[in-house]
């Protein structure tokens, strides 16, 4: 926080994507303050509409959002609100985008079909700047970023990075990544 006595400027940043990608780990991750979430565990009753490919272990869901807070300069806080990933709550996107300057798209190469609907989000039915990020699970890059780009059909403006999400630095560098693209989409209109 400035030591001079100026408030600093607060952005909110939408985290969205699929089902299980990592937007709770990564808003854990980087959160200042405890972050705060509504993970339910998952149950018998709700897997026939939350099932996930075999081999993922994952046994809670976000059912509203996460939310958690980042100064990433002395001058910025960012405000990070993590969306659901389920299509039964897809109607809360637009509420959680509302204001939002910006948004990262988490994908996981694993399950890239995951992605397509909250990459279709972004482009077509949100005016929000939007940057796309590979959760790097296992600290692996198991895809070119080009290739991604290509599977995703992502326009050459939409930047794609790659982070482990578990990692707050990658984190931050990913989100700098958003605020960045944000800025400069604004400056062109």
């Amino acid at each position: 926080m400035p030591t001079d006595g100026t408030v600093p400027t607060s952005a909110k940043i939408v985290v969205a994507g699929g089902f299980g990608v990592g937007k709770t780990t990564l808003v854990s991750a980087i959160s200042e303050i405890p972050p705060i979430n509504t993970e339910a565990w998952m149950t018998a009753a709700s897997e026939p509409v939350d099932h996930l490919d075999p081999g993922i272990d994952k046994r809670t869901t976000t059912v509203a959002m996460d939310f958690g807070r980042r100064a990433i300069a002395d001058d910025l806080v960012l405000y990070l609100f993590g969306t659901p990933g389920q299509a039964r709550f897809w109607p809360m996107w637009d509420d959680l985008c509302r204001g939002a300057m910006g948004a990262l798209v988490l994908v996981d190469t694993r399950r890239l079909d995951a992605s397509f609907a909250a990459v279709n989000y972004f482009e077509q039915d949100s005016d929000v700047p939007f940057a796309v990020c590979v959760n790097l699970f296992h600290g692996r890059q198991t895809h070119h970023l080009d290739d991604v780009r290509e599977a995703l059909s992502l326009s050459p403006e939409v930047p794609l990075l790659a982070a482990d999400v578990r990692e707050p630095g990658a984190v931050a560098r990913a989100l700098v990544g958003v605020v960045e693209h944000t800025m400069s989409s604004t400056a062109r209109q």
